[in-house]
């Protein structure tokens, strides 16, 4: 995976697992681009998300591993209890280091390291949750040239993530759920 090449981050929290059928479900099995998602988990539970989504989705999901080269089409979702990173090589490591925003993973260390590598060939979507999640790593990809996408509040089961997100005066296009799919399709082809 090379920098020239899109990249798409979301993060999410409470009524993500359905914010992300819905989307992964409408992207097509030969979509152009790596998805990394870091979605607020249980920590002390293991994760059946991945597999959840792997048989809701035409693209290959997996739970990241560090180490994973990113590919086009699949799916990364970061464990539970680790921040997921992606390097400038491509590849992801996983690290157990403080808790953003009271959470791990979080969405900000994901978007913060997408961002200069990335510029502005990232896409970050900030889905419904119950706090402030993502926003500060939305003002570093918009800083950098990439495009932010929110679900709007309409279509939330919880709009605190994409409402701190849309605050920032940073995000481009406040979208309902079901357009999301549409909106990532129109900016990476």
């Amino acid at each position: 995976m090379r920098p020239q090449n899109h990249i798409v981050v979301i993060t999410s929290s409470a009524g993500g697992l359905e914010a992300l059928i819905e989307i992964l479900s409408r992207l097509p099995s030969n979509f152009p681009a790596p998805i990394c998602i870091a979605q607020h988990l249980d920590p002390k539970r293991p994760s059946m998300m991945a597999e959840i989504l792997d048989k809701k989705s035409p693209l290959s999901v997996k739970q990241a591993k560090a180490g994973d080269k990113l590919y086009a089409g699949r799916v990364y979702i970061a464990p539970p209890d680790l921040h997921m990173l992606v390097n400038s090589d491509g590849s992801l490591s996983l690290s157990h280091s403080e808790k953003v925003n009271f959470v791990r993973p979080a969405g900000d260390v994901l978007f913060k390291s997408v961002a200069s590598s990335f510029k502005d060939k990232c896409i970050a979507v900030v889905l419904t949750g119950m706090d402030g999640d993502g926003a500060a790593g939305v003002k570093e990809i918009k800083n950098m040239g990439g495009v932010v996408i929110a679900q709007d509040k309409a279509t939330c089961k919880f709009s605190s993530m994409p409402d701190s997100a849309i605050q920032t005066g940073d995000v481009d296009f406040i979208v309902p759920l079901e357009s999301i799919a549409r909106s990532i399709l129109y900016l990476v082809l």
